[in-house]
C-alpha cells in the first residue's frame, strides 16, 4: 500500500503561505516563490539582529560624546579614564545617565578628571 502525503503536504504549504502574509506579488501566493522568500527573510532577520547591536552601540557612543562636548573631555580619554579609575559602567548605562540624569553624569565626569 502506498502512502500519500496529500493532506500533510497541503497543510505544510498552507502554513508557509500563511506565514508569508504581507509579502508582495507572488511571494505570498505561490509555494515555490514563497519558500524562497521565507528563507531570505530568515537570513535578513538574523543579520538584522546582529546589526541592531552594532547600531545601538554607535547610538550610545554618540550620546556620550554629545554629553561630554560641554565638559571639553574627549570620548576616548573619558573611557580610558574610567578604566584606569576601575569604574565599570557599560556604554548603555553611560548613555542613559548622559540623557536622563545629567547631574549624575557630570559628577562621574568630575570624578574621572
Amino acid at each position: 500500500m502506498r502512502v500519500k502525503t496529500g493532506t500533510v503536504r497541503h497543510q505544510k504549504h498552507h502554513q508557509l503561505i500563511k506565514s508569508n502574509r504581507g509579502y508582495r506579488m507572488t511571494k505570498n501566493r505561490l509555494y515555490k516563490v514563497a519558500k524562497e522568500a521565507s528563507l531570505h527573510a530568515g537570513q535578513y532577520a538574523f543579520h538584522g539582529r546582529k546589526l541592531r547591536k552594532r547600531n545601538f552601540r554607535t547610538l550610545w557612543i554618540q550620546r556620550i560624546k554629545a554629553a561630554l562636548f560641554a565638559t571639553d573631555l574627549k570620548y576616548s580619554r573619558f573611557i580610558a579614564a574610567l578604566g584606569s579609575k576601575k569604574i565599570v559602567l557599560n556604554r548603555k548605562i553611560l548613555a542613559e545617565l548622559a540623557v536622563r540624569h545629567q547631574e549624575v553624569f557630570l559628577q562621574l565626569v568630575n570624578r574621572v578628571k
